[in-house]
């Protein structure tokens, strides 16, 4: 998503960017992110009293991710706000530099966004017990009853 600086160099002092994206799997490859589509990314560019580009960027979307307990695709609504200045958040940037591409900053936004887990809202219906099984939650502390049993031994 490439954005053409020169057009502050005029007499606009903003540049509009009004923009929705799909991510390719390929993109996603290596995150654990299932379906990153039409993502709305509304903001501008604009320069300040210094000669600095500022960008001020709202991103929504809905990225899907595996469920936490069952691994079905799960949505996860996301909503970011970046107000930045460029010279601070763009690798390489340079106050003469003609274009930028925004999207590496979108993603890295979007990937410090994915939670640490997602849990589905059907999951009520997960079985909890089983045949010499027990799914045991982080509140409930149970001591390991077979190293127990080695505690007689001694």
């Amino acid at each position: 998503m490439i954005i053409d600086l020169l057009k502050l160099n005029g007499k606009k002092d903003k540049i509009d960017i009004n923009e929705t994206y799909s991510f390719t799997k390929e993109e996603l490859k290596n995150t654990e992110i299932i379906k990153l589509d039409d993502i709305k990314i509304k903001g501008n560019i604009q320069k300040d009293g210094l000669d600095n580009k500022i960008l001020n960027l709202k991103i929504k979307g809905i990225m899907v991710l595996p469920c936490s307990r069952t691994l079905k695709p799960t949505d996860y609504p996301f909503d970011i706000e970046i107000n930045e200045n460029l010279e601070e958040i763009a690798e390489n940037f340079e106050k003469s530099q003609k274009t930028i591409d925004i999207l590496p900053i979108i993603w890295e936004n979007i990937l410090m966004e994915i939670p640490i887990r997602v849990v589905s809202e059907n999951t009520e219906t997960i079985k909890t017990k089983g045949d010499g099984w027990e799914l045991i939650t982080e509140d409930e502390k149970v001591g390991n009853n077979s190293l127990a049993k080695l505690k007689d031994l001694l």
